[in-house]
């Protein structure tokens, strides 16, 4: 075969394979997204998924999964990546076989709606039907790491209340059996990390049993009062959106605009926010908040600094 045949042949093969490898990897995503939209009963969203035969690894960036049905459209979980090690034999099974899991959450939102009820309640893992199916699973081991819960509580008004809590830990699980249990696990155990109470979706992680695994927790923000951050905005464009949201959200004590000052009572709590001009426009914000001008609460400060951010 002369060369230059050999080379267009040898092309076509690397296009077709690498053809077959993409469209493979996108009826896959199909797949896996349409069954966890079942388990959950909403909607999910996947930016990329890859499955690699030779190494026997998944790879999935962007997980989403969105708030379900009578509540505020929005994010409920955002999962920058996940990895997964496969049996390869095993997928050809009922019953695939994960040797590990491993998951990065970076934000869930918990929201209560005017009714009291929490998203997480109101999916289809924590009301299943008896018609529901059972995905089937053996999952050695799960990797969690866990970033922030933001918490936005519609009870009080229009306007909701919002806690974010920085759990940043990292938590590992073992023996995992279903899919089902997996979707509670990845939902529950971030609540539990931020001392969330009084959530049903406990009580049917509880009887599922997920096996936990000693391993060391770090927490941050214990014993701190504030929170932090660099904005790329000018000082006065700062102040007045800051200074709007936490009229909003609460009662105002003082405030200096020359001075970037702002002291405010919000649920319970002194919140004082405390602005400083950076370089290039750039302007830093620093808020704290405490109850009874004692306890620290950075859930409070970080739920301000995120109305603000999210006004910006």
């Amino acid at each position: 075969m002369p060369m230059k045949k050999f080379f267009i042949v040898l092309g076509i093969v690397i296009f077709s394979l690498v053809c077959i490898a993409i469209i493979k990897d996108q009826i896959i995503k199909s797949v896996v997204t349409a069954v966890a939209s079942n388990i959950t009963g909403t909607q999910v969203h996947m930016d990329g998924f890859s499955l690699n035969i030779l190494s026997s690894t998944i790879h999935i960036s962007g997980f989403k999964m969105y708030n379900p049905s009578g509540f505020p459209e929005g994010l409920l979980v955002s999962c920058p990546k996940i990895n997964v090690g496969y049996d390869l034999a095993s997928l050809f099974n009922q019953k695939p076989h994960f040797l590990l899991v491993e998951i990065e959450l970076k934000e869930m939102v918990l929201t209560k709606n005017k009714e009291g009820k929490l998203n997480v309640d109101s999916l289809k893992i924590v009301h299943p039907s008896k018609s529901s199916p059972v995905v089937p699973m053996k999952i050695d081991l799960i990797n969690l790491k866990i970033g922030k819960i933001v918490y936005k509580d519609y009870t009080a008004g229009t306007e909701p209340s919002v806690r974010v809590y920085n759990v940043n830990r990292h938590k590992s699980y073992k023996n995992i059996p279903t899919a089902q249990q997996l979707a509670l696990l990845v939902l529950a155990e971030p609540m539990k990390a931020a001392a969330i109470k009084n959530a049903e979706i406990y009580g049917v992680a509880l009887v599922a049993g997920v096996a936990v695994l000693p391993v060391a927790v770090a927490a941050t923000f214990i014993g701190q009062d504030s929170v932090q951050q660099t904005i790329d905005a000018t000082f006065e464009h700062v102040y007045q959106v800051s200074l709007e949201v936490i009229k909003r959200m609460g009662t105002m004590i003082q405030q200096d605009g020359a001075q970037g000052v702002i002291k405010a009572k919000i649920n319970g709590s002194q919140v004082a926010l405390i602005l400083r001009k950076g370089a290039d426009n750039k302007t830093e914000i620093t808020i704290s908040a405490r109850k009874y001008m004692l306890f620290p609460e950075p859930d409070v400060a970080g739920g301000v600094l995120y109305q603000i951010l999210d006004k910006l």
